[in-house]
């Protein structure tokens, strides 16, 4: 599980351009230097033709700086478009979202979207909790419930402006989320299965997370190298050296989580398997090293002129979206057969 040297230089590529660019314009270097957006989508849509694993190198670098809001989620519902038999939508949409002139969003917490079939076409009712960037996206990607159907779920887009959408204030003042009110919404079927959404959604989130872990990690020991307590820096006393080397075995843990899942999502193989584990074990070891970096970091940690605590924000944050470690673990269980 490496990566090639194009994908590292990707990723030397990527972090250069954060150092100097923030917000709307890492977005814009993003989408017009790098191709950022359209890594993963195929060049009949305007794409870059590559998979997964390049924005997968791509998300940890955005992870490691808390930047560019929006990208996860228009990667992911790229690649719920990209997951579906829809033609149509595939031909309409991917290209703006390869461009980087379309911002889009899933709509995971749909629990009470109903889809209903008329001769119009599909119309979405019902009303859907905690969309990342919903309040920025043009297009929402939401799996909706058909109980007349064989198959009960299925995923639809909708055009933002067929709903109303309300910004909702979270404690990662990063990683802004919506509320989404469907009131008979024209809708497109996309035909892709939920559960390979949720998978790659999964393996995206590992990405950030093991980015941000690491950059946290890095912040955590260059601050006990600097502190001087009683003398000397409080990284030389062997019960804060034991720490940090816990928390680096742990972090790379995750990374190998992480990367597994990257290569499962490329090649196809036991990807559920992989996903899940890796949600489940890089949110626990995200939250368990943002944590300890808090309290390595003092009262300097829990204060707004020290970014540390940004991290612990976005930790606790990311280990519930597209479900909790508890609930991946039983995921995981069921998909290798310990679970009935």
């Amino acid at each position: 599980m490496r990566f090639d040297p194009e994908q590292e230089e990707l990723r030397r590529t990527v972090r250069t351009l954060l150092e100097r660019a923030a917000g709307g314009d890492a977005w814009r270097l993003l989408a017009e230097q790098v191709g950022a957006l359209g890594l993963a989508i195929p060049e009949e849509y305007g794409g870059a033709g590559f998979s997964v694993l390049e924005t997968h190198v791509l998300l940890e670098e955005l992870g490691a700086a808390l930047a560019v809001p929006g990208f996860l989620s228009t990667t992911l519902a790229a690649q719920a478009i990209l997951a579906g038999d829809s033609a149509e939508a595939k031909a309409a949409l991917l290209p703006g979202i390869a461009e980087g002139a379309t911002h889009a969003a899933v709509a995971w917490e749909a629990s009470g979207v109903t889809a209903t079939e008329e001769a119009s076409g599909w119309r979405l009712t019902g009303t859907a909790d905690h969309v990342l960037d919903g309040s920025e996206a043009n297009l929402l990607i939401v799996p909706a419930q058909m109980p007349e159907r064989r198959s009960p779920t299925a995923l639809f887009v909708v055009a933002a402006g067929d709903a109303a959408v309300s910004e909702v204030e979270t404690v990662d003042p990063g990683r802004p989320q919506a509320h989404v009110e469907f009131r008979a919404a024209p809708a497109l079927s996309l035909g892709a299965d939920p559960a390979r959404v949720l998978d790659l959604a999964c393996v995206a989130i590992s990405a950030e997370q093991v980015g941000a872990a690491q950059r946290a990690f890095d912040l955590t020991l260059a601050y006990a190298k600097q502190r001087v307590q009683f003398g000397r820096p409080i990284g030389s006393f062997q019960a804060v050296k034991h720490r940090l080397a816990d928390l680096f075995t742990l972090l790379e843990s995750a990374r190998s989580a992480s990367y597994a899942a990257a290569f499962a999502a490329a090649s196809g193989h036991e990807l559920t398997v992989a996903a899940s584990r890796a949600k489940a074990y890089c949110s626990e070891a995200f939250s368990t090293i943002a944590g300890e970096a808090i309290q390595l970091h003092g009262g300097i940690g829990i204060t707004w002129e020290h970014p540390i605590h940004l991290y612990f924000k976005r930790a606790h944050a990311t280990s519930q979206l597209f479900g909790s470690p508890a609930w991946h673990r039983q995921r995981y269980a069921r998909a290798i057969g310990l679970a009935a």
